[in-house]
């Protein structure tokens, strides 16, 4: 006889209140305004009303462009307990209008952006919605198979347009089981989360705490570093990126208050910055810097990295039983890794994301999701004797010299992040034979000194023709204003190369080997 079915999260956060604790908290610069979950579910039950008694209803569509806020869960929430689907836009990317609306379907759009465009609704409906309490028809009963889809997520769009793909419950469900095998989040844990809402990983942190209980505080990145230690979380989901600057901040902190005063121990200072009851950070998204990686380990606030992709959810993950150094961990259950022959990653699934796009481009489902579900992530990578999986870059990334060696970019831009003064490392090889690197400096001015002497360091730990010829420094940050960076923090290749491709093919511009 087959076991039974796992319990879904999904159905079980629309068909009753979360039990009594667990609050969800919105950390603002201005301030922080928090509510129970059972508070939460009754609201988000209200605003449901509200929109069905709009026209509101299974199958239809709702758009959210908005920055993280109350607003944006409520109606995340809402759309499920209608069986209506979200589709959440990135504020920079989009903008409110019927002819968005038009494009992805959408009945009704939901902006704290200004908009005269008809069925596009300011965010603060959202709150009178939550706000009527009396005349509603009871809600419908809802429930979920694995293969419905519930909201439609979209790429970075680090190579072009974003493309647009519908997420199954099947696939919510198992990374969310996956992720508490490994984690046992529960009552006392807070976990913090500051990437957009529209990232659909960002929202499963929410159903989590409604299904076990645990504490969720949702901010900003400009508001994170100002906000965590007055809301004490457990755990902090951030991108690499965010780490990396995390650090600079611990290390400016601790040699301000090296002078042998209370607080220059570095593992006090990332206390202070994180909070005082950090258990574990998590880390996705992008490669993670491994010497940020050893920061954090060696100051007591262990950071785990993972890897998945919006065409696949979780795929593999550290966690404090199973980790290995340079790894991005074991597959999780529901997953298999499959490696080509070409040494690129596909992933199969259990339940699968999707098996095609929903907005893209001619041929992009098909150069993506295979007939069978697996995914070509397009990554290349190996899994060592004791099922740890490597990822050593992207098979797009591969530079081939004019003697026929293939370059794979990832770990010597590696070797050039290892330094303090260097944020970012994207290469290049123009002509096909000397390596160029483009760098984004940690600060401005930028430490032009420190620069080449990690240029010499790196160098001499790489093979000849891993070895960089040439430093560009970028006179300013790479960032998501000046488009050199996705809303995730991984640079854009193709955009760094337009910016900088005189620099890059001048022989007498940067600092040379």
């Amino acid at each position: 006889m087959s076991a039974p079915a796992p319990a879904s999260v999904i159905n079980r956060i629309v068909s009753a209140p979360p039990g009594n604790g667990g609050r969800i908290a919105f950390a603002r610069l201005l301030g922080t305004e928090s509510l129970s979950l059972r508070e939460l579910y009754e609201q988000a039950g209200l605003v449901a009303a509200g929109l069905r008694e709009m026209g509101v209803g299974r199958g239809d569509r709702i758009g959210i462009l908005s920055a993280n806020c109350l607003e944006w869960v409520l109606l995340d929430l809402a759309a499920l307990r209608l069986k209506a689907q979200t589709a959440g836009f990135e504020p920079g990317k989009f903008e409110p209008s019927a002819a968005l609306s038009a494009r992805f379907g959408v009945k009704l759009l939901f902006s704290d952006r200004p908009s005269g465009d008809e069925g596009v609704l300011p965010m603060s409906e959202v709150r009178r919605l939550a706000g009527q309490t009396g005349g509603h028809a009871a809600l419908p009963e809802v429930r979920y198979a694995p293969q419905d889809e519930t909201t439609v997520k979209f790429t970075s769009g680090s190579t072009g347009v974003p493309k647009g793909l519908a997420a199954t419950v099947g696939s919510i469900d198992s990374s969310l089981r996956a992720v508490q095998e490994m984690f046992a989040h529960g009552p006392g844990d807070d976990i913090f989360v500051f990437l957009p809402l529209s990232l659909l990983q960002q929202r499963y942190w929410i159903y989590s705490a409604l299904y076990h209980g645990h504490d969720v505080t949702v901010s900003t990145y400009e508001a994170a570093f100002a906000t965590m230690p007055k809301a004490r979380p457990t755990v902090v989901m951030g991108v690499p990126a965010f780490f990396e600057a995390a650090r600079r901040h611990i290390d400016v902190r601790a040699r301000r208050a090296g002078d042998g005063t209370p607080g220059s121990d570095t593992s006090e200072q990332a206390r202070r910055l994180f909070g005082d009851r950090i258990r574990y950070l998590w880390t996705g998204s992008a490669p993670a810097n491994p010497a940020v990686l050893r920061f954090f380990d060696d100051a007591g606030l262990p950071l785990y990295e993972g890897y998945g992709l919006n065409e696949t959810c979780i795929v593999a993950k550290n966690h404090p039983g199973a980790g290995r150094e340079g790894s991005v961990g074991k597959v999780v259950p529901g997953k298999q890794v499959l490696i080509g022959a070409d040494g690129v990653i596909s992933v199969r699934s259990d339940h699968p994301v999707n098996w095609r796009y929903e907005y893209a481009a001619p041929g992009d489902s098909e150069r993506v999701f295979g007939p069978d579900g697996v995914v070509r992530t397009g990554d290349i990578g190996h899994l060592d004797e004791d099922g740890f999986l490597f990822i050593h870059g992207r098979a797009d990334d591969v530079i081939v010299l004019d003697n026929g060696r293939k370059i794979i970019t990832r770990p010597v831009e590696e070797r050039m992040k290892a330094s303090p003064a260097i944020a970012e490392c994207v290469l290049f090889c123009p002509g096909q034979r000397d390596l160029v690197a483009v760098v984004s400096p940690a600060a401005v001015p930028a430490d032009h000194d420190a620069i080449a002497a990690q240029l010499a360091l790196a160098n001499r730990a790489a093979e000849p023709d891993e070895r960089i010829a040439r430093v560009v420094v970028a006179p300013e940050p790479f960032g998501i204003e000046n488009d050199l960076l996705t809303s995730q923090f991984k640079p854009k290749r193709k955009q760094i190369l337009a910016a900088y491709e005189r620099e890059i093919h001048d022989n007498k511009e940067g600092i040379h080997a």
